[in-house]
């Protein structure tokens, strides 16, 4: 619906990333109304183009904040097997595409490159090995962080060091943060953070960290709306089943991180 767009920008969403495997579900006419409301809400986004020569014109996407200049690519591994139709672009999962983005990406000036991947298998709380594998030919043909989507549930994130000892983020999948999925690992997500910093030149992540969340349905709670809860928020407006579907989110998420995250740490956010 239009209205959850609008809804998602008042939230405090910045930029929308829509190439992924639905994207193409109501063929030309959903991909023309997509990209229709997000520019009449002047709202910016990348991943998918009404025709070639936008999309050579607007990608790679770019932001810039505090004079650091970030590249933003966004691909999916699919679309359903639906034909994306013409003229209109999709970007897909091809690595000689997306060697020529990232190129392009570096001779437009960019200090940091961050792709966002639609990939992976649903529900499956590990990265497969095409995940793995397409990680690490992206981080060596320059990109500097990957944050991923798709598989519904949260999988682990990795800080990776350089040659040059420089950081570098990949998160496998930030699960879901609004949906209506009951499936076990499926009821939250997680968020993550990074600090930039422009020295002498130079861009480097200096800081990072991320905070889980817990997603409370009107099955649940009773109540008209959904909730969002972050991990350390308590409250009595909690009924019971409430309290302990999140609490086992939680204990089930944190689990499976303490066994594979690696070189980044939960920042508890209690309101």
């Amino acid at each position: 619906p239009d209205e959850y767009l609008a809804a998602t920008i008042d939230a405090g969403f910045d930029v929308m990333l829509p190439s992924n495997n639905h994207c193409c579900d109501m063929r030309a006419k959903g991909l023309e109304r997509t990209i229709m409301m997000m520019d009449s809400l002047k709202i910016p986004h990348l991943g998918t183009y009404r025709n070639q020569k936008e999309c050579e014109r607007d990608y790679p996407f770019f932001i810039e904040r505090n004079g650091i200049r970030i590249a933003m690519l966004n691909f999916t591994y699919g679309t359903n097997g639906i034909p994306v139709p013409a003229p209109y672009v999709v970007n897909l999962e091809d690595t000689a595409q997306i060697a020529k983005d990232i190129e392009k990406a570096k001779e437009q000036g960019a200090d940091v490159i961050i792709a966002f991947p639609h990939w992976g298998i649903e529900y499956a709380s590990l990265p497969n090995n095409a995940q793995r594998k397409l990680a690490e030919w992206m981080l060596k043909k320059g990109v500097n962080h990957i944050i991923g989507g798709h598989p519904h549930v949260v999988q682990p994130f990795e800080v990776r060091e350089g040659d040059n000892g420089d950081k570098h983020l990949v998160a496998y999948s930030l699960g879901n943060y609004v949906s209506n999925m009951s499936k076990l690992h499926t009821d939250g997500g997680a968020m993550v953070t990074m600090t930039l910093t422009k020295k002498n030149g130079k861009t480097v992540m200096t800081d990072c960290d991320y905070s889980l969340f817990w997603v409370s349905r009107p099955l649940i709670s009773g109540r008209k709306n959904f909730r969002i809860y972050p991990a350390g928020w308590n409250t009595e407006e909690m009924n019971s089943a409430e309290k302990d579907l999140k609490e086992r989110y939680l204990s089930l998420t944190r689990t499976l991180f303490e066994k594979h995250n690696k070189g980044i740490k939960e920042k508890l956010v209690k309101e």
